[in-house]
């Protein structure tokens, strides 16, 4: 105990630099957890965009009118931003719906991606500065702060798509991207009209154990798939033929017709009935009269 206060006189002034140290490290901590729940926080956002983009075009673009998509580049300037600011948000939800894709470049729906958050960010602040419709009326500020989110938005999608594309499944281990592989595979014989039914239901049930742990699918994209399989499904099944109604016929006396192929039913000759002891006193008990027969 003598030597530890022995040491602490003598070299007091370490603690310094420790508390340094620590408050550097402590900081850093800090400022990882808010990103990571900033990230967080967009994912959450995304997945709550796409849950209300999978009910419907509608809900998909709440704020796009049926014209503005029709007007293209001859609209009014706002029209031509919703126009655009639609194009990258359907592209996105190909991403997110289309689990061929999310296997091909799961990037695209992984919010750990720097590009891919930073995609995330500026979609919301587009999603946030975008006019309740074509026909509100905003200033030459508002349209401008909104133009430059579109492009922001515009920009933010083709990197995270080059680099998602760059990547593809670079970042899984060796037997994931076996377990990737093998999901593809699966989900080509899931939605094959070629293969049987039970071949279409048991691949659908292993494309879902094989992605377990590596990609998290949506309930939107699985709905999606469900949608695809049960409908090659139906395609898939051949119509039987009606049932003809049978008509009972009564056999002919002599012979069956000949379209009838099954034996006619023959009844068993009645064997001729025991006889029964006699009931007048005269007779022995236990004795059997017979019928005589006449000539």
């Amino acid at each position: 105990m003598e030597q530890f206060w022995d040491f602490a006189r003598d070299f007091w002034w370490l603690a310094f630099p420790l508390f340094g140290v620590l408050a550097s490290v402590g900081g850093a901590w800090e400022r990882g957890a808010r990103r990571r729940h900033k990230r967080r926080l967009e994912v959450l956002h995304a997945k709550a965009e796409l849950k209300a983009a999978a009910r419907g075009p509608s809900a998909a673009l709440p704020a796009a009118a049926p014209e503005t998509r029709a007007a293209g580049a001859e609209g009014t300037p706002l029209e031509r931003l919703f126009a655009a600011h639609d194009a990258v948000t359907a592209r996105w939800l190909e991403y997110e719906l289309d689990v061929a894709k999310l296997i091909a470049f799961p990037a695209m729906s992984d919010g750990r991606q720097p590009l891919t958050a930073a995609f995330l960010r500026a979609k919301r602040v587009a999603d946030g500065l975008r006019p309740a419709s074509v026909k509100a009326r905003i200033t030459k500020d508002q349209l401008a702060e909104y133009r430059n989110a579109v492009s922001d938005y515009e920009v933010a999608f083709d990197v995270a798509e080059r680099d998602a594309r760059r990547l593809k499944d670079s970042s899984f281990s060796t037997i994931e991207r076996k377990r990737l592989d093998t999901a593809k595979q699966l989900l080509t014989i899931a939605i094959d009209q070629a293969a049987t039914p039970a071949e279409r239901q048991v691949a659908y049930r292993r494309v879902r154990e094989e992605l377990n742990g590596l990609i998290s699918l949506s309930d939107e994209a699985i709905e999606v798939l469900e949608g695809k399989v049960a409908l090659e499904l139906t395609a898939g099944t051949v119509p039987q033929a009606p049932a003809v109604p049978t008509v009972d016929r009564a056999p002919a006396p002599d012979a069956a017709t000949p379209l009838d192929r099954t034996p006619p039913t023959r009844t068993p000759p009645q064997a001729a009935p025991w006889p029964v002891p006699a009931r007048n006193s005269d007779t022995a008990p236990g004795r059997v009269i017979r019928p005589k027969s006449h000539p």
